[in-house]
C-alpha cells in the first residue's frame, strides 16, 4: 500500500519512544504506520497552523507525539515528529505546542543552511 508521507523522528522523538516499555512503542508505531496509508483523525490530528499530533491510548495512557509537515522535497512528503509526551489532560499543553513549533523554525532554518552549503 502507498504511504502518503514519510516520517522521521527528531532526536528527543526517538529519546521518547525509546524509554518507553516496548508494547507501548510498538502501538505507537503502529499507530503512525496506519496513518501513513489513510487519514484517521483519531491517530493523526492538526492542533493548530503547521503543528499535528499522532494519538495513540493505550492501557489508560494518552501518547502524544507532535509533529509538523514539510512538503519541500519533490520525491516525498515528509512528517517531521518532534518530540512525544504522556497528555494528562484534556487539552494539549501550550508549552508542548510551542516546543514543537521552535523544533519547525529551526528544522526549516537548519536544512535552509544545508541547501546553501551544496
Amino acid at each position: 500500500m502507498d504511504k502518503f508521507f514519510e516520517i522521521i523522528f527528531l532526536d528527543e522523538a526517538f529519546e521518547f519512544l525509546k524509554g518507553l516499555e516496548r508494547k507501548h512503542y510498538e502501538k505507537i508505531l503502529f499507530n503512525i504506520r496506519k496513518a501513513q496509508i489513510g487519514y484517521n483523525s483519531e491517530l493523526f490530528k492538526k492542533l493548530i497552523d503547521d503543528i499535528w499530533e499522532f494519538r495513540t491510548l493505550y492501557q489508560g495512557l494518552q501518547y502524544r507525539l507532535l509533529a509538523f509537515w514539510d512538503k519541500t522535497s519533490t520525491t516525498s512528503t515528509l512528517v517531521i515528529s518532534t518530540h512525544g509526551f504522556i497528555k494528562k489532560q484534556s487539552k494539549v499543553p501550550d508549552y508542548e505546542i510551542q516546543k514543537a513549533v521552535k523544533s519547525r523554525v529551526k528544522y526549516f532554518e537548519d536544512k535552509q543552511v544545508k541547501n546553501k552549503k551544496r
